[in-house]
């Protein structure tokens, strides 16, 4: 069962990554993603909402389905929420599995899914006070519907 949190507080990837493989000798590879928030653009900060119990819900639903997909033998998604600056991580997907493929496909399968149909509501903060709703691009859906 996939590990699945929704939280306001920085997350070490390094020990995230240690927890999912300790004492394991199924792991053939682990595959990860870490996202972090960039300043373009004059970006000061990220603030990110979402309702809690529904947002975990519904990752914890695509983990599954990941699961169902392929051989995993771990699975830890962790986002971040509230206000978040640039530097800072905001996401954490990491996939084990037997095998390498498994890990980086279900690994690519979530962040995408994450990037595109996760309930989350990104505004961003820019120098001057300056406001703005982040909106779905293109691209990101493009690469969401391969799965």
């Amino acid at each position: 069962m996939a590990k699945v949190l929704v939280q306001a507080a920085p997350f070490d990837a390094g020990a995230e990554t240690a927890a999912l493989t300790a004492g394991r000798t199924d792991v053939g590879g682990v595959a990860s993603f870490l996202g972090a928030c960039r300043s373009d653009d004059g970006l000061e900060a990220m603030v990110l909402e979402h309702y809690p119990g529904m947002t975990e819900r519904a990752i914890e639903r695509i983990a599954e389905e990941a699961e169902g997909r392929w051989p995993l033998t771990g699975c830890t998604v962790i986002h971040r929420v509230g206000r978040i600056l640039p530097g800072e991580p905001i996401v954490l997907v990491l996939t084990a599995s037997s095998h390498r493929a498994a890990a980086l496909e279900s690994c690519a399968f979530l962040i995408d899914w994450l990037k595109t149909k996760a309930p989350f509501w990104k505004r961003e903060e820019f120098a001057g006070g300056a406001e703005r709703w982040v909106e779905a691009r293109a691209e990101d859906d493009a690469a969401a519907a391969r799965w």
